[in-house]
């Protein structure tokens, strides 16, 4: 899974495809600083930085409230006042000069978890890659904690469904104040004749099978049609012999994979 990060947003920043999904979506704040154009209008041009308060003065029209707007919400509120009576029909860019500096907190099964100050707009997949993606221990879900108006929302993300099926529809861009969480997976174990005997993330989709391919597959000892699943059944262990390759495990399982006596 760390891998398909790592390639995942190194083809997204290729294509341009995280700028172009989150630079509109980014929220103005204090200390941003900002370039405004006006079209054929050039002593309106003027770079600002946004002050405590959340506005900047422009040429003509004054104080202009833009914190938690938009650039292109930033663009109409100004096209709107100019046209009042100064400008027919203005066309107002707006561009992000400097970022504020924002934080973000991410905790959980990833390399290196901690408070991060970052600068602009940035996907929770970049995020993930900036903190050196996942651990071997990851789950399956991440969770962002985000300070909302009135209270804090819980946005659960499907990691699964982002790095191995590629829904982009999951890589939420983080916001400032953010609080992200990596799951851990569920372990299962694996001893015997495997060729790498230990301790693997495994989850409802991990049977016998895949679980010994995770460790390196039977060596050539291995008695295939013997193993066992020991599992921990109402505070006991309970023993399955002879199970299928195919027998889905739970989390905890122990598969016991005993020597051929051939």
């Amino acid at each position: 899974m760390k891998n398909r990060i790592v390639l995942l947003v190194m083809a997204l920043i290729a294509f341009g495809v995280v700028q172009e999904c989150f630079a509109d979506r980014y929220l103005v704040g204090s200390g941003d600083i900002l370039r405004i154009t006006v079209y054929d209008n050039d002593d309106l041009k003027t770079v600002v930085r946004v002050n405590d308060s959340g506005t900047i003065i422009m040429p003509l029209i004054g104080r202009v409230k833009v914190a938690d707007m938009t650039i292109s919400g930033i663009s109409d509120e100004i096209a709107g006042k100019l046209a009042d009576g100064y400008i027919v029909n203005p066309q107002v860019n707006v561009f992000i000069e400097e970022f504020r500096s924002k934080k973000v907190v991410i905790l959980g099964n990833v390399v290196r978890p901690g408070l991060f100050e970052l600068s602009g707009p940035i996907s929770l997949l970049e995020l993930i890659s900036k903190v050196g993606g996942l651990t071997s221990e990851a789950g399956n879900n991440a969770t962002i904690k985000r300070k909302g108006r009135k209270k804090n929302d819980v946005i659960v993300v499907d990691m699964v469904a982002l790095i191995e099926k590629g829904d982009l529809r999951q890589n939420l861009q983080i916001m400032d104040g953010d609080t992200i969480y990596v799951s851990k997976a569920g372990m299962c174990f694996v001893t015997g004749q495997v060729k790498a005997p230990g301790a693997y993330a495994c989850d409802d989709n991990s049977t016998v099978l895949k679980l010994i391919a995770v460790a390196g597959g039977f060596t050539g000892k291995a008695s295939q049609s013997r193993v066992k699943i020991v599992r921990q059944e109402r505070e006991e262990n309970k023993v399955y012999k002879n199970v299928d390759l195919d027998s889905p495990l739970q989390v905890d399982d122990v598969v016991i994979v005993p020597e051929s006596f051939f």
